[in-house]
């Protein structure tokens, strides 16, 4: 038969059904696949040591010829397996315990790589970690040594049996990969064209060749990744016109005029990116992403007061009701100056006052609306909705997003988040949104100082808190889990809500969870926010929360379960006022991490996003928004940024010039996103 890289990987001489069975847990079942198969780590045995000058205590990689085999008993009654090798230099044995079975596979004659630590038993002796053999008797075969490919492996299917596989059969399916990249292109981005990439993956001469050929598949897969997000991005703005609002400068330089703040630079350029894409005619699909506290609402607020000059509604949806209110409050007090009051409609409004504010948002007297996913419902109707933004974006899901963008005709849309991301994420996720970057923070904040307390300083931290409270201050104290029969291991926060208002009886304990009904849990932070709770014990459920400026201390138990972007969002807590404000991180002494120390020494939410990648992996960061489900298995997020940079541009110029992959020329590319990617054919249809 002839081979195809669609050919099943059962036909390909030494697989059979049991180890095809075996090579699709891995996911192998094509011989494309097992092309593809890259190795996750090299043993570099490059450098060979003459089998004379092998001392104990030392990891040799060694070369010679089997002089002779034999299996012997020990005294605990594990078999050994020995061969001695020779070579110009000397004799050396090499030990294998515990696998007599390898009498079959080693032979006398044959020339053999092995690479291990040597240690002394009865004589110098080489324990092998890894073992070629490089010609049988009679033959002749390369005295170097070699880099030797690890291959993930599974239950029957060692990575030995893996490596012969692919070494067997390379030269044909090589022969089988056809490079899309025209040549200008990978010169270029400066990676190897794809059969040298391949060769260079499971043959590598040295570990640099290895890495030049995953750089190239890692490129590949990144360009293919933002061929989709271009693709979606041109059909999200082309899909319709926008509307094309006018610079009229009524609300805006009002704004700026009777603002309490200078606004940051960073606000600026953002205000002026949002100002650009609302005055072009193409819909604008905008993500600001801020650091908490970087004024993300702000910004909001201009491109908001921009679509009200222009004669159009804008609209906020936050996720919680606490939070919506939050920012009805802030911009009440900045609209004060410009008369003009936002509606603010979420579900605790009786019945009357409902239907009341839906009645102004349909005759088009409220301008400015405020809300939570009470504005998707059916019966609220916009009179000429032009701007819709969303706070905490990745809390909605992608209907409901666009259940409140459908109450308009195309209005142009503002997501929020307080989450920061790497770029090279941000790329990746958010590849079809322009996305702008707010790092500075406005002057006049009070600074949080970070500290990593263990047990033993308990006492103390209670008394700080108390100081702080009696002061007319406030203070959180987080725990991991709601109750104790999550993890016996771990304190609560319910059983630790009791025990700190017996610790601090002159004070008021609040206690919030997710398992509380939303009302009881609202009522609690509510309570918080107003200055009724001294000491609000809770769940990361406050991670994206309300404004408490009094609140001066947050107190992180088991500090080691959380997650770093996770603890920089609970940070992002306290230090809203201009106090001087204090995160405490309690662990054990075993937990006080590097990890924890790193934390403790930045407020830079970018850069802990960074370390949160690289101690996480793209994985578990990425969620579901991955496109299609098409994970990454060869890019590597924490250093292959540059890589992604250049698949971003030339991805974005094909689709520029061809949005469809219409031309013969893109024919590779489009057969193989619509090949990988779910949404793929759906993308990429002609037309």
């Amino acid at each position: 038969m002839t081979l195809q890289l669609a050919t099943s990987v059962k036909y390909l001489k030494g697989v059979g059904p049991k180890r095809a069975e075996a090579l699709a847990r891995l996911g192998i079942r094509t011989v494309g696949d097992l092309l593809y198969h890259a190795p996750h780590r090299y043993l570099d045995a490059t450098t060979v040591t003459p089998l004379a000058r092998a001392h104990v205590g030392e990891e040799v990689t060694c070369v010679g010829r089997v002089v002779s085999t034999g299996v012997l008993p020990t005294r605990k009654g594990l078999r050994v397996f020995r061969a001695v090798l020779r070579d110009a230099s000397g004799l050396l044995e090499c030990a294998w315990p515990g696998q007599p079975f390898l009498e079959r596979q080693i032979k006398k004659g044959q020339l053999l790589l092995a690479t291990g630590p040597v240690r002394y038993y009865h004589g110098r002796q080489l324990v092998p970690r890894e073992f070629v053999i490089l010609a049988d008797e009679g033959e002749e075969g390369p005295e170097g040594g070699m880099v030797l490919p690890v291959y993930p492996a599974t239950e029957g299917l060692t990575h030995r049996q893996i490596r012969s596989l692919i070494q067997q059969h390379l030269d044909a399916l090589l022969a089988l990969a056809d490079d899309p990249h025209p040549q200008a292109l990978s010169d270029a981005v400066g990676v190897p064209d794809l059969r040298s990439a391949l060769t260079a993956v499971h043959r590598p001469a040295t570990v640099a060749d290895a890495e030049l050929g995953r750089q190239r598949l890692a490129f590949d897969e990144l360009f293919d990744q933002q061929l989709v997000q271009a693709r979606a991005r041109a059909l999200a703005k082309r899909a319709r016109a926008g509307i094309r609002f006018e610079l009229r400068k009524e609300f805006t330089t009002r704004l700026k005029q009777h603002l309490p703040f200078e606004l940051t630079g960073d606000q600026r350029r953002a205000v002026r990116d949002i100002a650009d894409d609302m005055t072009a005619p193409l819909r604008m699909h905008r993500l600001l992403m801020g650091d908490v506290g970087t004024g993300k609402t702000v910004v909001a607020l201009f491109a908001m007061l921009l679509a009200l000059e222009n004669d159009y509604q804008a609209a906020m949806m936050a996720p919680t009701e606490l939070l919506a209110e939050q920012h009805g409050a802030t911009l009440t007090r900045l609209l004060e100056p410009l008369a003009l009051r936002p509606e603010l409609l979420i579900g605790r409004l009786s019945a009357p006052e409902k239907a009341a504010a839906r009645e102004r948002i349909a005759s088009g007297a409220s301008r400015l609306v405020v809300g939570t996913h009470a504005l998707i419902q059916e019966s609220v109707r916009f009179r000429r909705l032009g701007l819709v933004v969303i706070d905490e974006q990745h809390r909605f899901g992608v209907e409901q997003r666009a259940a409140l963008v459908e109450k308009g005709d195309a209005p142009d849309v503002l997501l929020l988040t307080a989450t920061p991301i790497p770029r090279s994420l941000a790329l990746t996720l958010y590849g079809d949104l322009d996305v702008t970057e707010l790092r500075e923070r406005p002057p006049g904040r009070g600074t949080v100082k970070t500290a990593l307390r263990t047990e033993g300083a308990r006492a103390k931290i209670y008394e700080f808190i108390r100081s702080e409270c009696a002061a007319g201050r406030q203070a959180y104290v987080i725990y991991p889990v709601i109750d104790e029969s999550e993890r016996a291991d771990l304190k609560a926060a319910t059983t630790m809500a009791a025990a700190l208002a017996r610790a601090f009886p002159e004070l008021r304990v609040g206690l919030v969870h997710g398992r509380q009904k939303p009302d009881e849990r609202d009522g609690a932070m509510r309570a918080f926010r107003d200055g009724a709770i001294h000491i609000l014990v809770a769940t990361s459920v406050i991670e994206v929360g309300i404004d408490v400026p009094n609140a001066t201390v947050m107190l992180i138990e088991h500090a080691e379960r959380f997650g770093l972007a996770q603890l920089h969002q609970l940070r992002g807590r306290v230090g809203r006022g201009a106090a001087a404000s204090h995160c405490i991180l309690l662990c054990d002494v075993a937990a006080a991490t590097p990890r924890l120390r790193a934390f403790t020494e930045t407020t830079d939410g970018f850069r802990i996003a960074e370390l949160d990648l690289q101690e996480r992996g793209m994985g578990e960061l990425a969620g579901a928004r991955q496109s299609g489900g098409a994970l990454l298995r060869y890019a590597n997020f924490a250093t292959d940024l540059p890589l992604l940079e250049a698949a971003r541009r030339a991805a974005g110029q094909i689709i520029a010039r061809d949005p469809t992959l219409a031309a013969p020329e893109h024919a590779a590319y489009r057969a193989r996103i619509v090949a990988r990617y779910e949404r793929g054919f759906e993308l990429f249809r002609v037309g």
